[in-house]
């Protein structure tokens, strides 16, 4: 982590909705190139308002937000796709297109945010699957495979575009213990390579087992609390 370098992501007492109505007040989170952050809390806290709004789907209602280079406040609807190429994110149930294969799931992802070259494609696409190791199942279908493999699919799509934050939102919710260290590994190994993560989890034993900085949502507030021993 560099601490001098542009935050990846800056909310200064930023108010934050569920659409409706403000979920959390004053929202200060700073995330840094690099870091891991967990977001804990209890179930409707506001830690899917806050994932919605770093990727441009509810728009902070009072503060000050920004991810890179973008202004949460003043985001004009055609900024939005920029935005999220600009971020990679996992969820808890892979959403992954099951009527293709492991490589042409990603291959759409690559020709949705404007690739063009087949080489180029087929490069990026190897390299990602490497890098989560699954090389192999390229040309697997999605329920071919077992559900951390699934989940590495879907963090190889989150790895596409060369995010500079993933947003992982219980990515570890669907899968046993075993898998879930396995995809905890991953993540904490892509994290090394300088790719900020942000983890929506309320699994406490990872937490210990991984520790990071932890960050957690109670009756509207955001607090950073020390991991637990």
């Amino acid at each position: 982590m560099n601490p001098d370098a542009t935050p990846v992501v800056d909310f200064r007492a930023a108010d934050i909705s569920n659409g409706e109505v403000v979920v959390v007040d004053h929202l200060d989170l700073t995330i840094h190139p690099g870091e891991f952050v967990y977001l804990t809390g209890k179930v409707g806290s506001g830690k899917t308002s806050i994932i919605r709004t770093l990727i441009g789907e509810n728009p902070p209602l009072g503060g000050e937000a920004r991810v890179g280079n973008f202004d949460l406040t003043n985001l004009k609807r055609k900024q939005i796709p920029y935005l999220r190429r600009s971020l990679g994110v996992v969820f808890q149930d892979f959403q992954l297109l099951m009527d293709r294969t492991v490589e042409d799931n990603l291959r759409f992802v690559l020709e949705a945010t404007d690739w063009k070259d087949k080489g180029e494609i087929a490069e990026r696409i190897d390299r990602v699957l490497g890098a989560v190791g699954l090389q192999h199942k390229a040309y697997k279908m999605p329920h071919q495979l077992s559900g951390g493999e699934q989940q590495r699919a879907a963090i190889a799509r989150a790895l596409l575009n060369e995010p500079s934050l993933i947003l992982a939102d219980e990515p570890t919710g669907n899968l046993d213990e075993d898998t879930a260290r396995g995809i905890m590994k991953l993540l904490f190994e892509i994290n090394r390579h300088g790719t900020a993560i942000l983890m929506v989890t309320h699994n406490q034993l990872l937490l210990r087992m991984f520790p990071a900085r932890v960050l957690t949502l109670e009756n509207g507030i955001c607090r950073e609390v020390a991991a637990e021993a």
